[in-house]
């Protein structure tokens, strides 16, 4: 597991085989929802995290050793806090415990929730 070690990623490819192969499976399929509820952003690496974007960040995710980190942005997490108050979390991020099923749904939601958001930003610019 990396915590701090400073790799720097090239690829969201690259930094998933990073991880043993559980929670390889568990990153894929985040990416996989995420692209489907937002299939018009890019993918990145921003914060040596993996990041989709569209007018701007629209989220991030990473692992770590006992949770997966979902960075879906403050308003996000604001908007969705009924259903994630079973999980850890501060300001613009929630903590999915990598031992629990994934709220792979959830996740879709608030990424379209992300999506309208920052498309209703840019035109509003």
């Amino acid at each position: 597991m990396r915590e701090e070690n400073k790799a720097v990623f090239e690829s969201i490819d690259e930094y998933i085989k990073t991880f043993p192969p559980e929670t390889q499976e568990i990153l894929r399929k985040i990416r996989e929802v995420i692209q489907q509820a937002a299939p018009d952003a890019t993918e990145k690496i921003s914060y040596q995290m993996p990041t989709f974007v569209l007018h701007g960040n629209l989220v991030h995710f990473a692992a770590y050793k006992n949770h997966i980190g979902f960075y879906p942005a403050p308003r996000a997490i604001d908007e969705f806090k009924e259903e994630l108050s079973q999980y850890k979390g501060a300001k613009g991020s929630v903590q999915f415990p990598i031992d629990k099923p994934m709220p792979y749904e959830l996740i879709s939601r608030m990424v379209k929730y992300r999506v309208a958001e920052n498309i209703q930003k840019a035109a509003a610019k």
